[in-house]
């Protein structure tokens, strides 16, 4: 199995080294082996985990909870239908999330729409929206 260092798992995933200390230090990374320099060193089964991490956290996961899951991840077989429950319940906020950015979307397209008008002579004119 092929091994990479710290900077080339930075390189790889997007997270800093300091974000790959961190991880380590609050438990989303686990027995992470270390060189005889005391360098860690990770392994395609450690980058795999950690494009999951960046998945989670990109969709917006709070750490607690990606802690949560990690732990239930250790924990084999046994945890599968809980794994499934914090995915579930993320994929649902994140449906929120989408909704809401959605919404605030539109406020964006229609004040484009206003600026548009603006533009070419065809909008309110006076005592029309400023901002």
């Amino acid at each position: 199995m092929r091994r990479y260092s710290p900077g080339q798992v930075a390189e790889q995933t997007g997270f800093s080294i300091d974000t790959l200390r961190y991880y380590e230090r609050i438990g989303l990374l686990d027995d992470i082996e270390r060189n005889s320099g005391g360098q860690r060193v990770f392994t395609e089964d450690d980058v795999s985990w950690l494009m999951i991490l960046r998945c989670l956290r990109e969709t917006g996961m709070p750490i607690q909870r990606m802690v949560r899951y990690a732990e239930l991840a250790r924990g084999g077989e046994d945890t599968i239908a809980e794994r499934l429950e914090v995915l579930e319940e993320h994929d649902q906020d994140i449906d929120t999330k989408i909704e809401q950015l959605r919404a605030e979307q539109e406020h964006i397209r229609a004040k484009i729409a206003y600026y548009q008008r603006e533009l070419h002579g065809t909008g309110a004119g006076a005592g029309a929206s400023r901002a």
